[in-house]
């Protein structure tokens, strides 16, 4: 409690008082955008992102990063929703987030690490996908259909069945989500310095909003209780022995890996982004744990830290985890005090946020990163994953990524070893490896290089190491940069090639 309160009395208040508004103003049009994009109303979006402030926020194991809905989930609950109904969202949220916080206690936090970065961001490629294809109907004022390849087939006729010459509910809300997506990208695109930490998501759904509303349009808007405590969905009859369904059981599974990698992901990508204290990764999944439960216990949305949040909130000028326990209090006052605003928010300009969201999770610069940096078996993992993802199911395309993922080792398979030895010199402490670095090394290996001390300079030794993986490698180049960034001096000693190209 010392530790929390130190945060309000802090030199950082400020930074953290502005950086939690930008948070805020990120945060809400998402939180809503998402829990539509997973089938569910726009208040349980909004519940998580509470939760993920307020709660997660003081528990956190990573000092910056912000926890939400997240758009990687949307697919896989919308699938859940649809074929067992909401009611069975919260019960695999609580045996989802059971599995996180024992995860985290077991210290499994650095294993989701060394899930290959081709199968992630083919995952996250895929998902984008899935959610531009099916909130392309939402601009219409239409559902998603029931499979992303349903609602690939059908966006032509959406399109050729417009009529412009006769100006119907279609026809308009259609007109508000373009006005929404061309508001976004015009205003992060020509902002002026002075208001770039408004973000362009709020620019778009305020224009779209105000589109509809002085133009007395009749459109499909955003449905919110009165009250938000009223959305909460305290568990009901069977609620526990729901859990025990197979079908469930394997669904809370899902959930909690992805989220558990996803978080982690994000985690280590903030910590690249300041200089601040690292994040601690199993404290971080028991939070996120706990965080899971609590909307399980609500009826709410699942949860992870999530990327584009904590981006805002690092370039914002946080300083600690003040800001997003602030942000999480921001949206609870705005939906309990100004429900009525949300209600003149159109669904097309969710939809519209949406698609820009999900297009922009489809990265062909991480595949194009690959091929040039690792070849063509990495980029074909990404290719393979992104694939199945979007034409069979989310836990599918992870499966096929990670047993693609096998292959690069296959060469190896006879020694897999890798043997870590830390010599502590005069003045240089040398860190030597001799052996493969694989993903099934890569645990050991990171909790090496983050032990490792900044105000002395280090030689990292290669020369005995007989191959290197992608995984292992990406791994090398972002600590090298993050080193040499902070003004850590870092020698390289008989590095290969392949290895010398990468950290050049």
């Amino acid at each position: 409690m010392s530790n929390l309160l130190s945060l309000f009395s802090g030199k950082t208040l400020a930074r953290d008082f502005t950086a939690s508004i930008v948070v805020f103003l990120v945060a809400m049009p998402l939180c809503m955008g998402i829990a539509v994009a997973s089938g569910v109303p726009p208040e349980k979006g909004l519940i998580t992102g509470i939760i993920g402030g307020i709660i997660v926020g003081v528990l956190a194991g990573s000092p910056l990063q912000v926890s939400g809905p997240a758009a990687g989930l949307a697919v896989i609950v919308f699938e859940l929703v649809r074929e067992h109904g909401i009611a069975a969202l919260g019960p695999i949220l609580v045996m989802a987030g059971i599995l996180q916080f024992i995860a985290g206690v077991l210290k499994l936090g650095g294993w989701f690490r060394a899930i290959s970065p081709a199968v992630v961001h083919g995952m996250l490629a895929g998902i984008g996908a899935l959610i531009v294809i099916g909130q392309f109907h939402v601009l219409f004022d239409a559902k998603p259909l029931s499979h992303g390849l349903d609602n690939l087939a059908a966006m032509p006729g959406r399109l050729f069945g417009l009529d412009p010459s006769n100006a119907t509910v279609t026809e308009i809300a259609f007109v508000i989500g373009l006005i929404t997506i061309a508001s976004m990208l015009l205003w992060e695109k020509f902002r002026p310095a002075s208001m770039k930490l408004v973000p362009g998501a709020l620019v778009g759904v305020l224009a779209g909003t105000l589109v509809a509303y002085f133009g007395g349009l009749e459109v499909l808007r955003v449905s919110v209780p009165a009250s938000i405590f009223a959305a909460v969905q305290t568990p009901g009859e069977g609620f526990f022995a729901s859990m025990m369904q197979p079908s469930l059981l394997a669904t809370g599974f899902a959930i909690a890996f992805i989220a558990s990698a996803e978080t982690l992901l994000s985690a280590a990508a903030v910590d690249r982004m300041h200089d601040g204290p690292r994040t601690d990764y199993n404290k971080e999944l028991r939070a996120q744990g706990v965080g899971n439960l609590l909307c399980g216990f609500a009826g709410a949305l699942p949860m992870t830290g999530v990327i584009v949040r904590s981006s805002a909130n690092v370039q914002a000028g946080a300083a600690t985890r003040l800001s997003a326990i602030l942000h999480g209090a921001w949206i609870l006052g705005f939906v309990a005090l100004l429900p009525w605003l949300l209600r003149e928010i159109p669904m097309a300009a969710l939809g519209g946020i949406l698609v820009v969201t999900g297009w922009r999770l489809v990265s062909l610069s991480h595949v194009r990163h690959l091929f040039h940096n690792y070849g063509a078996l990495p980029a074909a993992i990404w290719v393979a994953t992104f694939a199945t993802v979007v034409a069979t199911d989310l836990l599918t395309g992870v499966l096929v990524g990670i047993g693609l993922s096998a292959i690069e080792i296959l060469p190896q398979i006879s020694k897999l070893r890798l043997k870590v030895d830390v010599r502590e010199q005069a003045e240089v402490r040398e860190i030597a490896l001799a052996g493969a670095a694989t993903f099934l090394t890569l645990p050991k290996l990171s909790k090496v290089l983050d032990e490792a001390p900044a105000d002395r300079p280090l030689r990292l030794n290669l020369q005995h190491m007989s191959a290197i993986d992608h995984t292992c490698s990406e791994l090398l180049a972002d600590w090298l940069q993050r080193r040499r960034s902070a003004g850590s001096p870092v020698e390289l000693a008989g590095t290969p090639l392949k290895l010398r190209r990468l950290v050049a």
